[in-house]
């Protein structure tokens, strides 16, 4: 006589599953235990089921689970209130500003509020104005800005 597992193991193992989620985030064991919970749900109604389906069932439940999530993620990206937060440079780019060290081989300082920040660009003088145009690290790329951004160009206090 072969052993075969009542539905409530199922359930358990489920919901061991989705403990194990949430000390190991990633999407992954969540789905692996709807996919027990589900397959306790059908040894439930058919109760004849062999051990074989029962695993079977289960591993085709977990890989089609998880294949479903990942498409769906992809299809529906998250989309932060705040992209930039932990990329600080980034909240710069556009900006103008003034040099507070000229661009001497390719690197310079400007001031930023109350701290200087390294930028990389053409060679260009102390004082001009310059456009942030992105970011390498903590480094501000940047390039000469025209007469026309004369206006909100932060001084160098």
């Amino acid at each position: 006589m072969s052993y075969t597992p009542d539905f409530w193991h199922w359930w358990i193992l489920g919901v061991a599953l989705v403990i194990v989620e949430a000390f190991a985030p990633g999407a992954f064991f969540v789905w692996m235990g709807v996919a027990a919970i589900v397959v306790g749900f059908v040894l439930w109604a058919l109760p004849w089921l062999g051990w074989e389906l029962q695993l079977l069932g289960f591993a085709i439940l977990s890989v089609v689970a998880i294949a479903a999530w990942r498409q769906w993620q992809r299809r529906h990206p998250e989309s932060a209130e705040q992209p930039a937060l932990n990329r600080r440079g980034e909240q710069y780019v556009g900006r103008v500003l003034v040099l507070e060290t000229a661009i001497e081989n390719g690197y310079g300082r400007v001031r930023l509020g109350d701290s200087q920040w390294p930028v990389s660009g053409p060679d260009c003088p102390r004082g001009i104005r310059v456009r942030v145009v992105g970011t390498d690290g903590v480094t501000l790329r940047v390039e000469a800005a025209g007469d026309d951004d004369a206006e909100g160009a932060q001084t160098a206090a």
